[in-house]
């Protein structure tokens, strides 16, 4: 099998970048370039825009999962190469083109030379938002071919290719998306007296809501609350009737995800009462922390250590949110960070991520799911 044909995929795919549920160009490349493979083995089933692929085993008593994720963000794409988005506005600014190459190239080489398990490969959509990891769990297809253990990776622009970072345990954090509305009283800007001014309000309010961190957090525990965009007024000489904040939370455990929810439920009180307005709290999308399966991990720890000896690297937990959490907390397996080595970061306009790294991927994976 020619694994650079998988670089040439991977550039069809970044080309049609797709945001969350309109997956729909990237269904149909996926399902054409299935529908190419030996099928003796292979069953194949649509949900919403993603895809579940069961190749059957030789002789199986239990079932292996790999899942990729399928979207892209809202992102103008900025790298100029031969091979950027077509598509205005989107980019995969986080890899998914790569996760899904190195999946397709796995799920190539087991369609010819099936495994004695049945392994099933999972392309879920809406990674990004609103999440697609807990609805495709949820549903009738998957349970039918629910899996016994799973398996999935990310790329990481700081390492070099070649290199896999895991760690047992956490590795990603809980994550939850934060909308907060504020409405009080416009007015002219030469009489604050007779308004309610939002803009003052909501900008005291993302400097309180950091005592939160500092005040109702273990300083042994780790918690982040970031403001990525603030709103609010319409012009420079008219108070501002309503402010709008858009952030998001990020926990070492769900017990510290509810305390900070608590708090600033409680501070909103405050704020209404406070600045005479009204705080509301809009629904976003929230992530369960990826916890690493100790015994699969320290598995795959030992096969990298046997056979690709300068591969491993001890991660560190980080505050990155994924849904592949969601698989985590139910079913046994792992994720680990696939080193891509780009000047950029993750959902950077200008992320280019070494190609490399997807034929050693699929090496990796091959041989590893082969050992199982």
């Amino acid at each position: 099998m020619d694994l650079n044909q998988f670089i040439a995929i991977r550039r069809d795919l970044h080309q049609i970048p797709e945001t969350g549920y309109k997956e729909w160009k990237t269904q149909a490349y996926l399902l054409d370039y299935i529908a190419k493979l030996p099928s003796e083995y292979l069953e194949v089933k649509k949900w919403r825009t993603g895809l579940l692929v069961r190749v059957n085993g030789t002789n199986p008593t239990k079932t292996i999962g790999y899942r990729t994720d399928i979207d892209a963000l809202p992102i103008t794409e900025e790298t100029g190469l031969a091979f950027e988005s077509t598509h205005a506005g989107n980019m995969h600014a986080c890899g998914h083109d790569l996760h899904m190459s190195i999946a397709l190239g796995v799920l190539t080489h087991f369609a010819s030379k099936p495994a004695k398990d049945n392994l099933l490969f999972v392309f879920q959509p809406a990674e990004e938002g609103p999440g697609g990891a807990k609805p495709i769990m949820e549903s009738a297809e998957f349970n039918e071919w629910r899996p016994d253990s799973i398996y999935g990776l990310h790329i990481a622009p700081e390492y070099k290719v070649g290199q896999i970072a895991i760690k047992p345990g956490l590795l990603f954090a809980n994550t939850s998306e934060l909308f907060i509305s504020f409405k009080g009283k416009g007015g002219h800007a030469a009489y604050p007296h007779l308004a309610n001014d939002m803009v003052v309000a909501a900008s005291a309010f993302v400097g309180q809501m950091q005592t939160i961190i500092s005040r109702n957090i273990d300083p042994m525990d780790s918690a982040v609350i970031t403001i990525g965009r603030i709103h609010g007024g319409e012009i420079q000489n008219v108070i501002a009737e309503t402010a709008f904040l858009d952030g998001t939370i990020r926990t070492l455990s769900p017990e510290t995800m509810e305390i900070v929810w608590t708090r600033l439920k409680q501070l909103a009180k405050g704020w209404e009462a406070a600045y005479q307005c009204e705080v509301t709290f809009h629904a976003g999308s929230d992530y369960y922390q990826v916890d690493n399966d100790l015994e699969e991990t320290a598995t795959f720890i030992e096969f990298l250590e046997g056979n690709y000896p300068d591969s491993y690297v001890a991660a560190k937990s980080a505050m990155t949110g994924e849904d592949f959490g969601y698989f985590l907390s139910e079913i046994k397996g792992f994720m680990f960070w696939l080193g891509v080595d780009s000047e950029y970061s993750l959902h950077h306009a200008k992320l280019n991520p070494k190609e490399e790294a997807i034929p050693f991927a699929i090496n990796v994976l091959i041989k590893f799911l082969e050992s199982k």
